[in-house]
């Protein structure tokens, strides 16, 4: 897959390019099927546990070539959250 700062030089992202590469992430992940998520599937519903989401972190900071503050991870609660949230670093 390519990764996201790979597309340097290319347009930006859309909201619906982003959740897409974020819940491909998160199944890789997490281990669960991407055609199962969307924006409101909680990282609850996934079994999520706090290490696990900062394995899913770590790999979204890696796929998207940016940084999350550790005092925004609480506010991660659904994929639509980590979009929102990565949309703001990108």
């Amino acid at each position: 897959p390519v990764r996201a700062h790979e597309r340097k030089g290319m347009e930006p992202m859309d909201r619906n390019e982003l959740f897409d590469k974020v819940a491909e992430t998160v199944a890789e992940t997490m281990s669960v099927d991407a055609e199962d998520l969307t924006p409101e599937t909680t990282f609850e519903s996934l079994s999520v546990d706090s290490l696990d989401l900062i394995e899913l972190v770590t790999a979204l900071e890696e796929d998207f070539d940016t940084s999350i503050d550790d005092d925004r991870l609480a506010s991660i609660k659904s994929i639509g959250d980590a979009v929102d949230l990565l949309s703001q670093n990108l």
